[in-house]
């Protein structure tokens, strides 16, 4: 997994050792099992948040963990135009490149541990492809898509996008050097993250050692959720046994736990961690297909403005997939 990177992960600041005592970790609420689907014009992706309701995810909407594939020259995909409208998409590419082109002009590429962060407020079109030469050569392709709920006074705002380059992540390390911990999102041990959030959140993705340990100060007004992007390990000061694909959200505390196995499979160099929480909005959540509304007429209100083109137009020149 290439993400952003260092040589020496001992020059990065370092977490604070936390006080075995004084410290309430959270323990683990629920383990889930991603089941595997497709997304846009087929390409495979891992729902993350299966069996999780949607007050334990709050401020979050959806997760998907998309490849990992390698594809062969002319198998690569990507998705149709499609509209959004009342919460953030949230996209980190962890290996290969993505296009994406929105209908306010918003856009660009992303590769390897940059994110591409788009507020869709009132209402936009938007649509995520691989470039020309990607398809023409296949090639290796991950990542993962986060929706962020926006608060109710929130969601009829202006659209806006985000470019976040990898280089741009806050980079730190466990005491003893055993991880690398990339900070996307919000603060963690007084280290912010570059993304811009109208709800409180953090996102981090953390390279963890075989046989290392992780103990992840964090927010007691947020929630937690761990996400195992690849190897396996433990989870929580009970030890529960977590592996890719799987996901475990935690109790209450003030800090998270995981430790990876010393014995990774051969292809594994190391266990990898998305965690993610935020504040919970604690309001009302209507979401049918591209929508995330507090209300049943919010939603059939927003059917009907993309019907009417209210949302945006394809900008001239691109030719809408079909």
């Amino acid at each position: 997994m290439p993400a952003i990177s260092v040589d020496d992960v001992l020059v990065l600041p370092r977490l604070p050792k936390l006080d075995p005592v004084a410290t309430a970790y959270r323990p683990v609420r629920k383990l889930t099992t991603a089941p595997s689907g497709y997304e846009g014009e087929g390409f495979p992706v891992r729902r993350a948040f299966a069996g999780l309701t949607m007050p334990e995810l709050d401020p979050f909407i959806h997760l998907d963990q998309m490849g990992e594939i390698d594809y062969a020259p002319g198998e690569p995909k990507g998705t149709p135009w499609h509209p959004h409208r009342g919460f953030e998409t949230v996209t980190y590419m962890i290996d290969g490149i993505m296009d994406h082109q929105d209908s306010m002009g918003g856009g660009g590429t992303i590769t390897n541990g940059d994110t591409q962060w788009m507020t869709a407020g009132q209402g936009i079109l938007h649509i995520e492809a691989p470039p020309e030469h990607l398809v023409t050569s296949g090639g290796l392709f991950h990542g993962l898509q986060l929706w962020v709920n926006l608060p109710r006074a929130a969601k009829m705002i202006a659209p806006k996008y985000q470019d976040i380059r990898g280089k741009e992540a806050s980079l730190l390390t466990t005491p003893d050097g055993g991880s690398l911990i990339r900070v996307i999102a919000g603060q963690i041990a007084g280290y912010e993250g570059p993304g811009s959030t109208h709800t409180p959140i953090n996102l981090a993705h953390v390279s963890l050692q075989p046989g290392a340990q992780l103990d992840l100060p964090w927010q007691p007004d947020y929630n937690a959720l761990v996400y195992v992007l690849a190897g396996h390990g433990w989870v929580g000061t009970d030890l529960h046994q977590i592996r890719m694909g799987q996901l475990a959200s935690h109790g209450d505390g003030d800090a998270i736990r995981v430790a990876a196995d010393p014995k990774q499979d051969a292809n594994v160099l190391a266990m990898e961690l998305f965690i993610m929480g935020g504040r919970p909005i604690r309001e009302p959540v209507a979401h049918y297909g591209p929508f995330v509304m507090n209300t049943q007429d919010e939603l059939k209100q927003a059917f009907e403005d993309f019907k009417k083109g209210r949302l945006g137009i394809v900008p001239a020149g691109r030719v809408p997939h079909t």
